[in-house]
């Protein structure tokens, strides 16, 4: 009687299990299911504040969906670098730090983890911090990205033999050619040492720059500029004859220092004719302006004499204010009461056309610069004046 009781009960029983069992697991599928959508629905409302720019509300919908999901590594970059464009370079790098202290991380992921945690350093100023971070991306699939990051980071700080070590890296690895940029970093150190006084050791520097880097301008133009303050004019006027050579179309801004140095060791004629045959090919201002004043120092020409006929000459192919304000200053004019207030205004209209133009950026200055201040390209400025492009 007793087994016949128990037989009852378990046959009642499985059918009841198996219920109750079916009920618990659609409820769970029912979960499963209303979370999966949940995720997505953040994720997809967030997408839409971005595209419609309401990155407040595209934060807010993506921390919904990492709070829904916290392994889903995607929303975590989406989200950080949301905070990394809004400037909450903090949140960001929490956010991205966090992804590298899961253990489940895969190892691309925490290849591009790392990688925007020094992006997030980087952007933030700590460039401490972004350095050492960049440099655990050493044989990563962002070494290249990281290289050229802190090649930044060290033109940034001045640290030019670091930066020059990158460069190479760089150069070798076939990222493009840097041999111009080692050239700069060189005469960058070079400036350093003749501020210090050791005039030897910039010698040195820029001779090796010209070596490295055969057709860049600035390492022949500054070791002319060097020689001659130490009195080595013919030493000086060798070096900018190499300079005619390598690099013809930045003779402007040497313009003066070939006609200081040429005068200095008599060779003023010889100079002459190669400001003018430079001319002939390209005219323009800086060599317009050595002409005149070498002209004036080897025929002994008066202020207003044929030297500055140049200015004329140059007005019937080029319609030059610049040019037309230096004409008349020398000249007497029939009402010659108005001179002055007229040569104010000519020179003052003049005067935003001496610039030289960022041809990366835009940025306007009054001083050739081989390293723009505005955008930190090199070699972006032009050896033209603005009113020459």
């Amino acid at each position: 009687m007793e087994l016949d009781f128990s037989l009852s009960w378990i046959l009642l029983g499985l059918p009841v299990a198996f219920v109750l069992g079916w009920i618990a697991s659609r409820l769970d599928l029912r979960q499963l299911r209303m979370e999966n959508r949940q995720a997505p629905k953040a994720y997809f409302r967030g997408l839409t504040f971005l595209l419609n720019e309401q990155q407040d509300h595209a934060i807010d919908a993506f921390i919904e969906a990492v709070q829904s999901d916290p392994d889903t590594s995607e929303l975590h970059f989406a989200l950080g670098n949301l905070f990394r464009r809004r400037g909450e370079y903090e949140r960001a790098v929490r956010v991205h730090e966090h992804l590298l202290s899961r253990g489940d991380l895969s190892r691309a992921d925490r290849e591009r983890a790392q990688y925007a945690l020094a992006t997030d350093f980087l952007k933030a100023g700590l460039l401490d911090r972004a350095e050492d971070a960049f440099g655990k991306l050493e044989g990563t699939p962002f070494e290249s990205q990281a290289n050229l990051a802190l090649l930044s980071i060290f033109e940034r700080s001045h640290d030019w033999p670091q930066a020059a070590r990158i460069a190479a890296r760089l150069d070798e690895a076939g990222q493009g050619s840097f041999r111009a940029r080692q050239a700069h970093y060189l005469c960058e150190q070079a400036a350093a040492q003749t501020g210090a006084g050791n005039e030897a050791a910039a010698r040195r520097l820029l001779e090796q720059a010209a070596a490295a880097a055969p057709h860049a301008p600035r390492p022949r133009i500054e070791l002319a500029a060097l020689l001659l303050r130490s009195g080595e004019s013919a030493a000086a006027l060798q070096a900018l004859d190499a300079l005619v050579e390598a690099a013809p179309q930045s003779l402007p801004l040497a313009a003066q220092l070939l006609r200081e140095a040429a005068v200095a060791c008599g060779q003023g004629g010889r100079a002459l004719q190669i400001l003018k045959d430079a001319y002939t090919r390209v005219p323009s201002l800086d060599l317009l302006d050595a002409i005149v004043a070498l002209t004036e120092a080897t025929q002994n020409a008066q202020p207003d004499g044929a030297a500055r006929e140049w200015y004329v000459r140059h007005l019937e192919h080029e319609p030059s204010l610049v040019a037309a304000a230096k004409w008349i200053a020398g000249e007497r004019l029939e009402h010659e009461q108005y001179h002055a207030p007229v040569q104010r205004a000519l020179d003052h209209a003049a005067r935003p056309l001496l610039r030289y133009r960022c041809a990366a950026c835009g940025f306007e200055v009054n001083q050739h610069f081989w390293q723009c201040p505005g955008c930190q390209a090199w070699d972006s400025y032009p050896a033209r004046r603005v009113e020459e492009l």
